[in-house]
């Protein structure tokens, strides 16, 4: 069976298993804030379902998320998750003969899409602790060239859970206006952070930030995100949407009454995020592992496996076996990806428990799988 199969086979399974522990694609399952299910509820009582959003997102939507980026004078253009905007980027920018400049570790999909679109791509080597797993502007200024379209920082980076100080952030700016390459800056994860700075705030010169609702706000599922630009950069990424008929009316209203609530829910869902990080922690070293980036400025963890000799794939199947969904380190790299897996922890305190009460049986049990199935 190819993997255009087997793959959605395998997240079908996924969602079929009741009572799932979803701790291994970064996703919020935090129980939402009413106000946010009442907005959906509503909007659905309405039947505004039968209508069309406005192309580039409501109104009201799109000045709220400009405002709680806090950079004047730029536009948001809501798109179907944080992934269409990154597509739609790559769509407008790559093309072959050029380069897309990115991590590695990195998020994947930008790099497929750049690679659709014909374009090279050059991922510069960041899991070092000699860093702090960090790109370094030495590294991205020896990496760029004219061929470079796109600088691709994730910050705080998925899946390490590094992030970038200002200072850094301003150097890679200034190395892509340079270069006249467009700086996309990832900030998915950027409302777990103890401190962010997005690269609109450098120079809105060549510079996109993307977002994603998915995460903080747990609306993985209804797939609403944005790019946020100045004006004449976001009509030229408006220009090469396929999202012409406007994102989801549901979801949109949703990540209003979220953006309305976010100080009050954000507070509560990092304490939880937190608390769930340091009791990961805790019991993972008991067993021998060790955890790249702590605390991780994400709703994640990257959890070494090399120490105890466990194969990533290995643990993730005996999680699997339990209903316990973690993430193997090679959806992220083929470079680095034997040495890690990734938990996430926007999560019940309880599925937290849970996942440490099991683990050490849960490596016990990797110990004796050999043979695993495609893991995606």
């Amino acid at each position: 069976m190819s993997d255009f199969s087997t793959r959605n086979q395998y997240f079908d399974a996924l969602f079929a298993t009741d009572g799932l522990l979803w701790m291994g694609q970064n996703t919020n399952h935090i129980p939402a804030h009413p106000a946010v299910t009442k907005a959906m509820a509503d909007s659905i009582a309405r039947a505004e379902f039968n209508a069309y959003a406005p192309p580039l997102g409501f109104e009201a939507l799109r000045k709220a998320i400009v405002a709680d980026l806090g950079v004047p004078g730029v536009e948001a253009v809501v798109t179907d998750g944080g992934v269409t905007a990154l597509a739609t980027i790559c769509r407008a920018r790559c093309r072959p003969g050029t380069a897309l400049v990115t991590t590695d570790p990195t998020w994947k999909w930008p790099c497929l899409f750049a690679r659709q679109q014909g374009a090279d791509v050059i991922e510069i080597p960041i899991y070092d602790p000699a860093t702090d797993y960090k790109l370094t502007p030495d590294a991205l200024d020896k990496a760029v060239d004219e061929r470079t379209a796109i600088i691709y920082i994730v910050d705080p980076n998925n899946p390490l859970g590094i992030c970038y100080s200002k200072a850094e952030i301003e150097a890679f700016s200034e190395i892509a206006r340079r270069n006249d390459a467009l700086l996309v800056h990832d900030c998915t994860y950027r409302d777990f952070a103890t401190g962010h700075y997005p690269a609109l705030n450098a120079s809105t010169d060549n510079t996109i930030v993307t977002m994603s609702f998915s995460k903080w706000l747990g609306l993985a599922g209804l797939r609403i995100g944005t790019l946020v630009a100045k004006e004449e950069l976001a009509a030229e990424m408006a220009s090469w949407s396929t999202g012409v008929l406007g994102s989801s009316v549901i979801a949109q209203r949703a990540a209003i009454a979220g953006l309305k609530v976010k100080d009050e829910w954000m507070k509560e869902v990092r304490r939880i995020n937190a608390v769930n990080q340091r009791k990961i922690k805790d019991t993972v070293e008991t067993l021998g592992f060790s955890v790249a980036v702590y605390p991780s400025n994400g709703n994640f963890l990257v959890i070494e496996t090399v120490a105890v000799n466990i194969r990533p794939e290995a643990l993730v199947a005996a999680a699997k076996e339990e209903g316990i969904m973690i993430r193997q380190g090679t959806y992220h790299t083929e470079r680095f990806g034997d040495r890690f897996i990734k938990i996430s922890t926007s999560v019940p305190t309880e599925w937290a428990d849970i996942l440490c009460d099991k683990l050490p049986a849960l490596v016990e049990r990797a110990r004796t799988l050999n043979d695993v199935e495609a893991q995606f």
